[in-house]
């Protein structure tokens, strides 16, 4: 019997190929966009997924207490507390310190940039490493052991070769010896790391990695199964009150299960964060199937003038209503089974795009059983959701009034198809409005006063004999006529950087938790970052070398109360800072916020970035060449590395920019398949006006008024779609926009844009169908009359 339906299924398909076709295509790309959806939703939530104590070790930031409000910061716990935690809180078992660096390993020519930690030796234990050579309980019991991974291994000794008990040179300076190599990390985890070295020895000659007033490290725990995390994070968030004598730092436990996902906070409390968006885009996927689906119910729909007689026939020759069902639910399959076949060839060309689209790298994997299922499951959905309604209400039709000619009015019907269409573009154009916003919303951030000059600056790592010969390399790189100026940072320009309060100054009270932003520089560094003294002036090496003059931004200078800020004086821990220049604000950390007030020092011997200012109209090729012979020249040690501070600023709207891209693919798939939905109501619409259409042209109507008289009705569609979709789309990206401190404010210009949008495309669908049908022979659909 089933494969009785299947066969006539078929072959009725075949006899309607053409909207077999659109059908088939349509659900393919709804198929198609569903899947890379939900592939990349799952490599999100595969984050960290792969490490087996998942359950059982969590990351200790902390919430620090500034103008009577909580921040939750990380990388800020003090060197001692995860000693404390293992000996003092019942539940921890393992703990460990970690701070992370970029270091250059070098085996006689051979060397290579790697990142890595420094940690203690429970570490390795607590991220589960897999050791390939040497053994992990002793791996990090001398000073000047280390771990690394199998790559780097492979790349300082070849492949194949052991790396274990050799000496490697790090950062031409160190001799470490390597103890141990384990499994290369997968690319999603949220810490990744090339090697491991002791803390312990990294820490000897820096006394105050073990104070408590110095917040530096990474912390990371793991509790044993029986703990109870409510109970061990109650004891952890009383560790740092009880050893500092104060209630405006408290540690916590975030879970390794959070730290890709749940990472965002305010006021000291998780609000969320990737989770958001993964959220999203699942039920994103959903709606591009259902709209397919939509999509599948009105062209299918659209063709029961042509199929009504074929039914009358079947009921009279002894098909049952549930026999009728039947084969038109095998219909539905067959063309959900097409429709998957073509979105896999589909997923394999796309995905290389969609990976770079998205900066990762999915796999559709068909040997794995879990997608082999999604797929199938995906394709069964679709032609169960796709086909039911055709097909009960395609077996309703009476043999008696079809085989009559007769059509009964089915009100329900179309007013149902029409719903379905006006969903289609309420999602088309909510699509559009959303794509549109997080546009503006993104260019309007990256196009704000930054207080610098982004533009031909770019970042150097400071490393081997830099800062040495920082003097030399600043005028040869000058002097290569190619470069503006240079200068030093001991942070990154747009990173928030080093953090400090306790403070005092002139004109203000109660400043001890106000907190400041230090910035170690060299004197020529405002000069070369485009930034602005507005007061007073900058350094000078004769005057401020060895002095305690200090340059302050406006908001500090705010901070200090009316008038001048030059010559007032900042003091902390006994030492006075006069101030002798006001800098512009400038924006750093939170690109969509304020940032706190910053002071600078005349000092850069701690500094972590060479800053280099080309010259306008020079080639950025002549500027780098220039930049290379010069860093060849004075730290040959190291290779030559840079980075463009306009890329550096560009990645930090990569959630915004993948949301606007994702945004604008999903708006044009929503319209392609609508407006088949649409196609395929107005291909309904010409059958059952086909005699009305031939009595107004034998009356006299231009092809004009009937091309007008068809397409209105449709319009008054995408209008009511319109109505629907403003009102969402408001609250959705208002929603989205109250995220950020700095937003742009929702314009009616984004609505009027969207909407004529979609009703010249839906007018352009349906014009084609109006057209066809007015010009039509009007003998022919009057003829039976």
């Amino acid at each position: 019997m089933i494969k009785n339906y299947l066969k006539i299924a078929w072959r009725n398909l075949w006899k309607n190929k053409g909207y077999s076709s659109l059908n088939i295509f349509g659900l393919a790309i709804g198929i198609t966009c569903a899947s890379l959806i939900l592939l990349w939703v799952e490599d999100e939530l595969s984050f960290d997924s792969t490490f087996p104590k998942k359950d059982f070790v969590y990351y200790v930031p902390t919430n620090q207490k500034f103008e009577g409000e909580w921040r939750t910061v990380f990388q800020s716990t003090p060197g001692p507390l995860a000693q404390v935690m293992k000996d003092e809180v019942p539940g921890v078992v393992k703990s460990s310190r970690s701070i992370g660096s970029d270091v250059l390993f070098k085996v006689s020519d051979n060397s290579i940039n790697r990142y890595g930690r420094h940690a203690d030796p429970d570490f390795l234990d607590i991220f589960s490493l897999t050791f390939v050579e040497g053994n992990i309980e002793k791996a990090l019991d001398k000073p000047d052991a280390i771990v690394i991974s199998k790559e780097t291994a492979t790349h300082l000794y070849g492949k194949g070769k052991s790396a274990l008990g050799k000496v490697v040179t790090v950062n031409n300076d160190i001799d470490y010896t390597i103890t141990g190599v384990f499994e290369n990390l997968p690319s999603n985890i949220s810490y990744s790391f090339d090697w491991v070295a002791q803390f312990e020895g990294f820490a000897a000659d820096k006394p105050w990695m073990s104070e408590y007033g110095s917040f530096f490290s990474d912390t990371f725990v793991e509790l044993s199964p029986e703990a109870d995390f409510e109970t061990v994070d109650a004891k952890v968030r009383e560790l740092l009150p009880a050893k500092r004598g104060d209630e405006d730092v408290i540690a916590f436990l975030h879970s390794m299960k959070d730290w890709y996902l749940r990472s965002n906070f305010e006021g000291g409390k998780k609000v969320g964060g990737q989770i958001i968006y993964v959220r999203l885009f699942a039920i994103i996927a959903i709606i591009i199937l259902l709209i397919a689906c939509i999509n599948f119910i009105n062209l299918s729909t659209a063709r029961s003038e042509k199929r009504a007689n074929e039914v009358g026939v079947r009921k009279v020759l002894g098909s049952s209503k549930g026999s009728l069902i039947s084969q038109f639910m095998a219909e539905a399959l067959i063309i959900a089974m097409g429709a998957a076949t073509i979105s896999i060839i589909l997923l394999v060309v796309i995905i290389p795009q969609f990976n770079t689209l998205i900066e990762k790298q999915l796999e559709l994997r068909f040997y794995d059983i879990t997608h082999m299922f999604s797929l199938l499951g995906i394709t069964l959905i679709c032609g169960l959701l796709a086909g039911w309604y055709p097909a009960f209400y395609l077996s309703s039709f009476k043999p008696v009034t079809v085989l009559k000619g007769i059509r009964s009015k089915r009100e329900s019907a179309t007013m149902i198809r029409k719903g379905l269409v006006v969903i289609q573009f309420t999602v088309s154009i909510i699509f559009i409005i959303s794509t549109i916003i997080v546009y503006q919303q993104v260019n309007h951030v990256k196009s704000r006063d930054l207080g610098f000059d982004r533009e031909n600056l770019i970042r150097l790592p400071v490393n081997g004999d830099v800062i040495k010969n920082f003097n030399p390399i600043q005028q040869d790189m000058i002097g290569s006529g190619k470069i503006e100026n240079v200068g030093l940072n001991n942070s990154a320009i747009l990173s928030g950087g080093n953090n400090g309060w306790g403070f005092e100054w002139q004109g203000a009270t109660d400043t001890e938790d106000i907190v400041i932003s230090k910035r170690y520089i060299s004197s020529g560094f405002f000069e070369t970052a485009g930034m602005e003294i507005v007061q007073g002036r900058g350094f000078n090496d004769g005057l401020d070398n060895s002095s305690n003059n200090i340059l302050i931004t406006e908001t500090f200078a705010k901070l200090m109360g009316e008038g001048s800020a030059i010559g007032r004086t900042v003091r902390r821990d006994g030492d006075t800072y006069t101030v002798i220049g006001v800098v512009k604000d400038y924006l750093y950390g939170d690109m969509y916020g304020a940032s706190d007030p910053v002071m600078f020092f005349n000092y850069h011997g701690d500094a972590q970035y060479l800053y280099v200012k080309s010259k306008s109209g020079v080639m950025m090729t002549e500027t780098l060449a220039a930049m290379e012979n010069v860093m060849r020249k004075h730290n040959p040690a190291f290779p030559f590395e840079y980075q463009f501070v306009d890329d550096a600023f560009d990645a930090r709207f990569k959630s915004e920019k993948l949301i606007g891209n994702l945004s604008q693919i999903f708006a044009l798939i929503a319209i392609m398949i609508s407006c088949m939905g649409l196609f395929g109501l107005a291909t309904y619409t010409a059958e059952q006006r086909k005699r009305e259409i031939g009595v107004r042209k034998v009356l006299g109507s231009s092809i004009r008024g009937i091309v007008k008289l068809l397409s209105k009705d449709f319009m008054r569609l995408v209008f009511f779609a319109l109505l629907i979709a403003g009102p969402i789309a408001w609250w959705m990206m208002q929603n989205w926009l109250e995220g950020f401190a700095y937003r742009i404010e929702i314009n009616w210009v984004v609505f009027a844009v969207a909407g004529l949008t979609a009703i010249c495309i839906a007018l352009l669908t349906v014009s084609f169908q109006a057209v066809k049908a007015a010009m039509a022979n009007p003998v022919k659909s009057l003829r039976t009359e």
